[in-house]
């Protein structure tokens, strides 16, 4: 079988790369852009870096501010309706169902969406250091009537041009800092660990997890060097992850986050360390390069055992470094059968290392229970 690597035409990282936008714009001839961003972004002024540089060149845009930090299908609905009524022919943000209307219902989108045109001309800019939404064929939505979020895989969806700039992601406060980041790094682990990796993306994977161990915790201090290696190193591990999938850490942090409003980055991080645990004899050496990666001394000369359970405290202690709790407070033994179906049915699930059930997820949630 062969296997099939998508990332962005163009990217451009760095120091003030937002500065590129405007003859960016220009250069592919868009008339009127809908500029999609969230109300915090606004009140702080983050918005207004890349507005501003718009209004300086004279390019027309409307605004569409009610992006919710976990996208609702009526909040997906809603901004398709707001660029169709600004008349718009390009984003700043995502656009898949305004070129694919089959798909407006958006439950339909769930899987591996088998749309026939590419989204709406797109240019994406992070101001978190964690989802890689700007380099991923994969978006998640939440379902607020059936308690679940979804997963969405569609090659047509990737934005035509990523714009990572640290300067968008230095207002991140420390909580939201290490929840995206310690995201950022269930992406490379899991990438790394998943039954399709293989060797491009491993090369990705390991290089993300080395630059989250080493920038993270002065990342989470707002130290500038530190948030721009975070801004690359979840770049790089969308870059891996986006092409071969993820595994049960994020199936269980999507049920955290549908029925209990969990912050993603905090399920991940929560479940990460727990569920490499449960995998950990179907992953080979790989774990002996988790540590190294992650910074650990002498891997070469530890057995198995040894690297893997260094690789998993490495990453424990990350976590714990940088303030991530390891309990969920919301978690009930009366929830565990709904929570272990869903993580189940989760389309990350099939691709984790080791062969899954109901029970054994079951077991993993209660390793979060007060």
């Amino acid at each position: 079988m062969a296997n099939r690597i998508i990332l962005n035409p163009t990217s451009f990282h760095g120091k003030g790369a937002i500065a590129e936008i405007p003859g960016l714009a220009k250069s592919k001839g868009f008339q009127k852009i809908l500029v999609c961003t969230d109300p915090e972004l606004i009140k702080f002024g983050v918005a207004q870096k890349v507005t501003g540089l718009l209004d300086e060149a004279g390019i027309a845009y409307e605004m569409f501010s009610e992006v919710k930090a976990n996208p609702t299908i009526e909040n997906v609905q809603a901004g398709v309706a707001a660029f169709k009524a600004a008349g718009a022919d390009s984003i700043i943000a995502i656009g898949v169902i305004i070129t694919n209307p089959e798909f407006a219902d958006v439950r339909s989108l769930e899987g591996v969406a088998p749309t026939k045109n590419h989204a709406v001309p797109t240019i994406a800019v992070p101001t978190t250091a964690g989802t890689a939404a700007e380099v991923t064929i994969n978006y998640v939505i939440t379902d607020v009537e059936k308690e679940r979020k979804f997963v969405c895989v569609d090659e047509h969806d990737i934005p035509a041009v990523a714009v990572v700039d640290p300067d968008m992601m230095s207002s991140m406060p420390k909580g939201l800092t290490a929840a995206t980041g310690m995201d950022a790094l269930t992406h490379a682990i899991e990438g790394y660990t998943t039954l399709a990796a293989w060797e491009m993306t491993d090369m990705f994977h390991l290089e993300a997890i080395r630059l989250i161990a080493k920038h993270l915790r002065g990342a989470v201090e707002n130290k500038p060097e530190d948030r721009e290696g975070m801004a690359l190193a979840q770049y790089i591990a969308g870059m891996g992850f986006s092409n071969v999938g993820l595994g049960i850490a994020h199936s269980i942090a999507h049920t955290l986050g549908a029925h209990y409003d969990t912050p993603h980055g905090v399920a991940c991080a929560m479940m990460l360390p727990l569920v490499m645990e449960y995998n950990q004899e179907c992953t080979g050496d790989k774990f002996r390069e988790i540590a190294r990666a992650m910074g650990v001394q002498g891997v070469d000369n530890m057995t198995q055992a040894e690297y893997r359970k260094a690789a998993i405290d490495a990453v424990r202690q990350l976590s714990i470094d940088v303030g991530i709790p390891t309990v969920n407070e919301k978690v009930r033994e009366e929830d565990l059968d709904v929570l272990a179906a869903d993580a189940y049915a989760d389309a990350c699930r099939p691709g984790n290392p080791r062969d899954t059930n109901v029970e054994d997820l079951k077991a993993l949630y209660r390793k979060i229970m007060p």
